[in-house]
């Protein structure tokens, strides 16, 4: 009979995770109230106990903000394993306050069948476990069984015990930033007692621990009375996932008595019934540190360090074990979570990944301008790759890229641009942005890592792999047409290009103004304003382009960043564009500023000239009509047929015109066919957006589209041939001349009998 504690903790449990995971958020109410109590936090502890639901539905809240739409929340995808990983948790809290005795024996028994398991499953025989939660404690209890094996007054005098023969921890270029550091911090250690030892520069791996070099450092450190005391070395680096020549480490270790630990994603791959000699040699070290559970996605289980030591007495001082039952409880979820899966599923967990890293491995050596570093193509776990430009032929369009300043940089710029846009729009993938000292910039598949929490599938690779085939035409044309922009910005005076490396796309541009007689507050104003309208003038463009004003914390201010280019791109019309967009908010600026005085000048004219018409009018009139009743009587017998004149304010050109054109017809007419009216320079096909080449791709241009432009310029034919024979004079017969003058009368309403009595 199963204990009805327990089975009551269990349902609790599957409620709980049932009520975190549903999604359902509360009615109108509840979340007016929610928006009133847990938003003001820190509050008071209110008065009364609440019931588990709504506490629950707190801790959902909480756990997504505002987000209403299940879409916008992205959480790890908890399976059964993961459940049971938390109700270890759970069972541990209860577990503690069972009586001693069988506390005790409860523990042992946890510990001992989870040290077995993964002993076996990882190949490492006769070791001892130690679970931590911080994956850094594990190395930091192996220092200090390590310096109490060698200083064996250690526990007693402390640092003193090191003054004879100070201590030296080597660990390769290679490792996670800081690990050397965290040591020395808890340890107590200066940073003298690191040291970093570089990895291959000439011969091997960039990223694997030059050995020969090692072996020179240790026998400097001796000689100069220093202890080397530990190794730590990598079996899959933490970025692009290189494993170091174990075996050979292991034989220097042994030479000059040093502790050799081992760490790594590639650790995995020892469950596995096909490993490689690189990994397999991990198997001899002294000590390694396991992260089981974002490999088997296992939510909040601790990391375990294997080692092998014979005195347990200084395991115990080191912290390694554990006289308190309570501490030994640390395994317990790690302990249901393996039972669960069973053998079979923990080595399924770990092939499936290792399968998704050989699939994308497969496709990337299809694509072009892709660079892969992968250290062991037929087993890795880890593929990183880099967009880069040497196996890309240029096509027609644009110049032929070539070898220029700052080229590592701009590759760094696209390759996080494109991990970037492989990341958000392909999320289950898990690629992340990975930098690197000789590469640079890359993009980062580990599924080792991501693939048991997001769920990623072989769909997921496929994906990833189209959107990286689509993307990459993308980079090679942008790269390629950069130096064309650039160009064609410098021969334009009031433009500036702006060289900002760092920029994915086809350069920064800044629009200068023209005017130099503004002190440098002023002319930074308005190079600010300008540009600001002239960004939003250019979003509102219909083009593929993406037009921004840059980073947060980009350096370059009151810019336009032009972003990923195409194929088709016009660079000159782009440039020609935003030149002449400049110009009229230029102009239209200096109109703003000015109307003022131009108003102000335009009605002092007026003044003048109203005056000068009057005085004309008295010329003209005489004085004898400018008094009342004389005036009248005159006017009766001899009318003055006087005309007003008119005139009209100019705002653009700031002068008085006369509103005679305005009345008169012919002028009008001037006006229409005035040969300085705009037209259109570029005829556009319909659907063709701006700044495409007309025939530069076959996707541009539909081919209903092409029908359409083709049934056009008939149209057009025809209407220019009809026009031709309009101009040429033929003679027609008498009576056809004079049945359509007859047919062209217009004939007034009412009047259409009388009209044809007449013409009979």
């Amino acid at each position: 009979m199963m204990d009805p504690t327990l089975a009551e903790m269990g349902n609790h449990l599957s409620d709980a995770m049932k009520i975190l995971e549903s999604g359902k958020l509360e009615t109108e109410q509840g979340q007016e109230g929610r928006k009133m109590s847990w938003k003001e936090i820190p509050g008071p502890l209110q008065g009364d106990g609440q019931d588990v639901v709504s506490i629950l539905q707190l801790v959902q809240n909480l756990m997504h903000g505002d987000d209403e739409e299940q879409g916008h929340r992205r959480m790890q995808f908890v399976g059964e394993q993961g459940h049971m990983a938390l109700l270890g948790h759970s069972l541990a809290a209860y577990i503690s306050v069972l009586e001693r005795e069988r506390l005790r024996k409860l523990t042992t028994r946890i510990l001992s069948d989870t040290t077995l398991w993964l002993c076996r499953l990882f190949r490492y025989e006769n070791g001892s476990a130690y679970f931590h939660e911080d994956d850094r404690e594990g190395l930091l209890k192996v220092c200090r069984l390590v310096m109490n094996t060698h200083y064996e007054d250690f526990t007693t005098e402390g640092f003193t015990a090191l003054s004879s023969k100070h201590p030296v921890i080597y660990q390769s270029a290679a490792c996670r930033p800081g690990l050397g550091q965290h040591l020395c911090s808890q340890l107590g250690l200066p940073l003298s007692c690191l040291c970093v030892v570089p990895c291959n520069t000439m011969f091997g791996s960039l990223h694997q621990m030059d050995v020969a070099l090692l072996d020179k450092l240790v026998k400097d450190d001796r000689d100069s009375g220093k202890l080397p005391l530990l190794l730590i070395a990598n079996a899959g680096t933490p970025g692009a996932g290189h494993t170091d020549k174990l075996s050979r480490l292991k034989e220097l270790c042994v030479q000059y008595n040093m502790w050799l630990h081992v760490e790594g994603v590639n650790l995995a791959t020892l469950v596995l019934g096909q490993v490689s000699s690189t990994v397999t040699a991990a198997t001899k070290c002294d000590s390694m540190t396991l992260t089981p559970g974002p490999w088997l996605g296992l939510p909040a289980v601790p990391a375990v360090t294997l080692y092998r030591h014979e005195d347990p007495a200084l395991s115990l001082a080191a912290g390694l074990t554990s006289s308190q039952p309570v501490e030994k409880l640390r395994a317990l979820p790690l302990w249901l979570s393996l039972q669960y899966l069973g053998h079979d599923g923990i080595v399924e967990r770990i092939k499936h990944a290792s399968q998704l890293s050989q699939q994308l491995l497969e496709h990337l050596k299809t694509l072009a301008s892709i660079k892969t570093s992968v250290e062991d193509e037929l087993n890795s776990p880890v593929v990183v790759f880099r967009f880069s430009h040497e196996n890309s032929a240029p096509s027609s369009g644009g110049s032929v890229e070539g070898s220029y300043a700052g080229e590592r940089d701009i590759l760094d710029a696209f390759n996080r641009w494109l991990g970037d846009q492989l990341a958000e729009q392909v999320p289950l993938s898990g690629v992340d942005v990975v930098e690197l000292e000789d590469e640079g910039t890359c993009v980062r598949f580990s599924p080792l890592m991501t693939a048991a929490a997001l769920g990623t599938q072989e769909n997921d690779v496929a994906a990833l792999v189209e959107k990286l085939a689509e993307m990459i035409p993308l980079l090679c044309c942008t790269l390629r047409l950069r130096q064309d922009f650039r160009d064609e910005v410098l021969q334009q005076a009031s433009l500036s290009y702006i060289e900002d490396l760092n920029w994915p796309g086809l350069g920064v541009v800044r629009f200068e103004p023209r005017t130099t007689d503004l002190d440098e507050d002023k002319r930074q104003d308005r190079v600010e304003k300008i540009n600001s309208d002239l960004l939003k003038k250019l979003m509102e463009l219909d083009t593929d382009l993406n037009f921004s004003g840059g980073p947060e914390f980009s350096e370059e201010k009151n810019c336009i960043f032009i972003g990923i280019a195409t194929e088709d791109l016009d660079v000159a019309e782009l440039v020609e564009t935003i030149m002449s967009l400049g110009r009229d908010i230029e102009e239209s600026g200096k109109l703003f500023e000015n109307m003022t005085e131009v108003v102000r000048k335009g009605i002092q004219e007026a003044e003048l000239q109203l005056q000068k018409a009057n005085e004309e009018k008295l010329m003209e009139e005489g004085v004898l009509r400018q008094i009342p009743l004389v005036s009248s009587v005159l006017n009766w017998f001899s009318p003055v047929q006087a005309s007003v004149k008119g005139r009209t304010f100019n705002l653009a050109e700031g002068c008085l015109d006369s509103t005679e054109p305005v009345y008169s017809i012919k002028a009008q007419m001037r006006k229409e066919d005035s040969p300085d009216s705009p037209k259109a320079n570029t005829r556009r096909f319909p659907g063709q957006k701006l700044f495409r080449r007309p025939g530069a791709g076959s996707d541009s241009i539909s081919e209903t589209s092409s029908v359409s432009q083709l049934e056009e310029s008939f149209r057009e034919t025809l209407h220019s041939q009809a026009a031709d024979e309009a101009e040429v004079p033929q003679e027609r017969p008498a009576h056809i001349l004079e049945e359509t003058a007859i047919a062209d009368q217009r004939v007034p309403e009412g009047q259409e009998a009388e009209s044809v009595e007449t013409i009979r």
